[in-house]
């Protein structure tokens, strides 16, 4: 019985150890694969807005072809 209660005593501390090392590699993997999800899907996002407002027939784009036709029409 002794034994027994010594290999499960053993067991459990290599597990928690074994538990405590993961824990310590993959935490700082972990975070930083959170913060490169969280600025692509920012970067996304203001990318997808940014060519939104720069379609056909928005103002901002219809404001760029006007500078660019005045541009155009003082530089011949």
């Amino acid at each position: 019985m002794g034994k027994a209660v010594g290999y499960l005593v053993a067991l459990i501390a290599g597990v928690v150890v074994v538990g405590w090392v993961a824990s310590a590699i993959l935490g700082p993997v972990l975070f930083y694969l959170i913060v490169g999800a969280l600025v692509l899907g920012g970067g996304a996002l203001l990318y997808a807005k940014v060519k939104k407002g720069l379609a056909p027939g928005t103002r901002t784009q219809r404001r760029i072809e006007a500078a660019a036709r005045t541009y155009r029409m003082r530089n011949r």
